[in-house]
């Protein structure tokens, strides 16, 4: 019953930040919103109890200072649900399968890796960006 909850609770989560992104955008391209605000981390699995999904969740909550001084966020594309299936589609990502993907600003995919990805592996990614090192020098 408890992981039926967790599941369901982690599909209205993607639901809510996909339906409910900054601009409203909605249609063929679900991560429209985000683009030249912020980057995306998109998680993918198949159920909530993957254990690579748990895996980054928690190299992610020890980095947060760092996921946020990059504009990063995160999505989770987790379950059968029409938000999470739509994302999934969306970055050709399996059903199936776990997938971490970061989206740059831009709104393309810069990478994408079928196990969890170490928080300084998304970083020193994300600080090689042409966009970051403009950003990283005005800040």
């Amino acid at each position: 019953m408890a992981r039926k909850m967790a599941a369901l609770s982690a599909t209205l989560m993607v639901g809510a930040m996909v339906t409910g992104d900054p601009a409203g955008a909605a249609g063929s391209d679900p991560l429209a919103g985000y683009r030249w605000k912020s980057r995306v981390l998109v998680l993918a699995a198949g159920d909530a109890g993957d254990p690579r999904l748990a895996a980054q969740r928690q190299a992610l909550a020890s980095a947060r200072t760092g996921a946020s001084e990059r504009d990063l966020v995160t999505l989770e594309a987790v379950g059968q649900g029409a938000d999470a299936v739509a994302l999934r589609r969306h970055l050709g990502l399996p059903g199936d399968a776990f997938r971490a993907v970061l989206v740059g600003k831009d709104g393309g995919a810069k990478l994408t890796a079928e196990e969890p990805i170490p928080p300084q592996r998304l970083f020193s990614t994300i600080d090689a960006m042409p966009m970051r090192q403009d950003e990283a020098k005005r800040r």
